[in-house]
């Protein structure tokens, strides 16, 4: 991965342009910081699809760094390490490389912030762990 820099890069809400990800019940917009940083960062706001739900299937991220911050709304997502986990507008949660986790739910009016390095990465679907299959 070639890591050239760009200068000072803008995105503006009016007009912005979401399209389906790797989740099919959100919605992604592109904060422009992948191009700019040659794919060492992402930043994109997620939003949910009204009437969509998640899946609840447990996933890895393979990745250096991966947080949230909520704009709007609420999620709840469990992970192997602490359980489960209800995030309101203003809070954010920091994902460790690999930690296996699911989305259990959200509302309808969800939007989040996150930001990843680097901005491609693999997710692999993964068994729940023992402590959550009990």
């Amino acid at each position: 991965m070639e890591e050239t820099m760009a200068g000072t890069t803008t995105n503006h809400a009016q007009g912005a342009h979401y399209e389906r990800g790797l989740r099919a019940f959100f919605e992604y917009r592109d904060l422009g910081i992948r191009d700019a940083t040659g794919g060492a960062f992402g930043a994109h706001v997620i939003r949910a699809i009204p009437g969509e739900h998640a899946t609840g299937q447990w996933h890895t991220h393979d990745l250096k760094f991966q947080m949230f911050f909520v704009l709007k709304g609420w999620v709840r997502f469990e992970y192997e390490d602490v359980g489960v986990k209800e995030f309101r507008a203003g809070d954010s949660c920091y994902q460790p490389p690999l930690v296996r986790h699911r989305e259990v739910e959200h509302s309808d009016d969800l939007e989040l912030l996150e930001i990843v390095g680097p901005a491609e990465f693999a997710t692999k679907d993964v068994p729940a762990p023992a402590a959550a299959a009990e």
